[in-house]
């Protein structure tokens, strides 16, 4: 380790341990990361661990505080910005809005594989981060989305159902955002400009036709009550 780094101003220790330590717990998972090796990794001792952040799991949590919230807030103002200049915007009008947000929005694709795995990893087993995540990035957008689709759909009043197709919607869009290279290997389509377009229209079309209202197609029927 270099003189240099021993003597960086604070502020720069900071965020250089946070940056370290995001892309360590998303490629490996909390457990997996030791204080060692976040600090090893950003050329830093134990104690500078301790200083700013007290523990390994503040350290965590900061990482959520301070690199994924802010993301999520760029991409929510992304999708508010879309919808601000309509009057009146459609169904339609509102998924491309959100989808282009996660799609096309403004992070990187570094930024955004860390986001993805930060966001799978605490869905499949959460941590103290699962409600820093919720309330501060999710909630707020999924509730500017619940407003906007109750304005456009006066007709749904069921507020499950309601809450059920938001998750569809959300579902389609995390998975096309955030499963590049899958969906890349499988299609042979880099995600370009032109494909991204295609990609929303796609997610567009289905949320609001199904397998086969677009095309119109003969909708096998479904078993259950008369």
């Amino acid at each position: 380790m270099g003189i240099e780094n021993t003597k960086s101003p604070p502020d720069q220790t900071k965020e250089r341990l946070l940056k370290t330590a995001e892309s360590l717990f998303a490629t490996k998972g909390y457990y997996a990361v030791s204080v060692r090796e976040i600090t090893q990794a950003a050329e830093c001792n134990l104690a500078a661990v301790n200083y700013h952040f007290g523990n390994k799991q503040n350290l965590y949590l900061a990482v959520f505080r301070h690199c994924f919230i802010p993301r999520g807030k760029k991409i929510h103002r992304c999708f508010t910005n879309a919808m601000a200049p309509l009057d009146s915007p459609s169904t339609a009008d509102i998924i491309k809005a959100l989808a282009g947000a996660f799609l096309e929005g403004p992070i990187t694709e570094k930024e955004r594989f860390h986001h993805s795995q930060l966001i799978s990893r605490e869905m499949a087993a959460p941590t103290a981060a699962f409600n820093i995540l919720m309330e501060q990035a999710f909630r707020p957008l999924f509730n500017d989305l619940l407003n906007y689709l109750r304005t456009a759909l006066p007709e749904i009043k069921n507020e499950e159902m309601m809450l059920l197709n938001i998750f569809s919607i959300f579902s389609m869009i995390l998975h096309f955002s955030f499963a590049r290279p899958l969906i890349s290997s499988i299609t042979g389509q880099n995600y370009d400009k032109d494909f991204k377009t295609k990609l929303i229209n796609h997610i567009t079309d289905f949320a609001l036709h199904g397998l086969y209202g677009r095309r119109g197609f003969n909708a096998p029927r479904t078993q259950g009550p008369e």
